[in-house]
């Protein structure tokens, strides 16, 4: 007995979704990949079929979200948050959740879009989502950077860190902004590698292709204090 067309749709539909699925596993089981054999995952991310490219999606946003709320951990606007009398620590929590996820979310765009640019003024042909996601993998390491400074902050200082002085100021401080500089550093050197691999650019391209992203960050950065 011939199916049904309704049957047929739904069992596409149901397909597909099965398939989608298996895609964002696969990319949930690769992210580890980008500590230990990170090549490997830039090359996963040519793959250009759009069910890949979706996939994606999920893991990306846990790293944006989470690189999002170390940043915010360790900007000096976070060093005296708590000097308003009238918030606590689930005030806290909640305003660097919501803070990491804008932060990681402006991050994640407006760094994805310089390095697009920075890898179209090198010769590059290439959308801009392949940049973003070249861009928000290489921020795992400054993502896990959170598992070491949250612990320090909330063991050795307490709200202190959020405090215009106490027990982080000095020495103490600049370690643990120091371990986030180090894995910032460390994701700055997968961007290269990501750039270096998944566009198969020259090490000149990629030098120049970050060279021309610097440059756009920097002026970003400095045109509202000079308006």
């Amino acid at each position: 007995m011939p199916s049904k067309p309704g049957a047929i749709a739904d069992a596409e539909a149901h397909s597909t979704s099965d398939d989608a699925q298996a895609h964002v596993r696969m990319w949930w089981r690769v992210l580890p990949l980008l500590v230990k054999r990170p090549r490997e995952v830039f090359v996963a991310l040519r793959e250009d079929d759009e069910t890949d490219v979706d996939a994606r999606s999920e893991p990306i946003l846990a790293i944006v979200i989470v690189a999002g709320m170390a940043a915010m951990l360790l900007t000096p606007a976070w060093g005296t948050l708590l000097d308003e009398e009238s918030l606590d620590w689930l005030v806290l929590a909640v305003v660097t959740f919501i803070g990491g996820l804008l932060y990681g979310a402006f991050g994640y765009f407006l760094l994805g879009f310089v390095v697009w640019l920075g890898a179209r003024g090198v010769g590059v042909d290439t959308a801009a989502r392949p940049a973003r996601q070249v861009v928000a993998f290489s921020a795992l390491p400054f993502a896990l950077s959170i598992l070491v400074t949250l612990p320090a902050i909330a063991l050795v200082f307490g709200t202190d860190w959020f405090r215009t002085g106490g027990a982080d100021d000095g020495a103490g401080r600049a370690v643990v902004l120091s371990i986030g500089l180090a894995l910032a550093l460390w994701s700055l050197g997968l961007l290269a590698l990501g750039l270096r691999t998944t566009f198969e650019l020259p090490w000149r391209g990629v030098v120049g292709a970050m060279a021309l992203a610097a440059v756009m960050v920097a002026a970003v950065a400095v045109v509202p204090s000079v308006l």
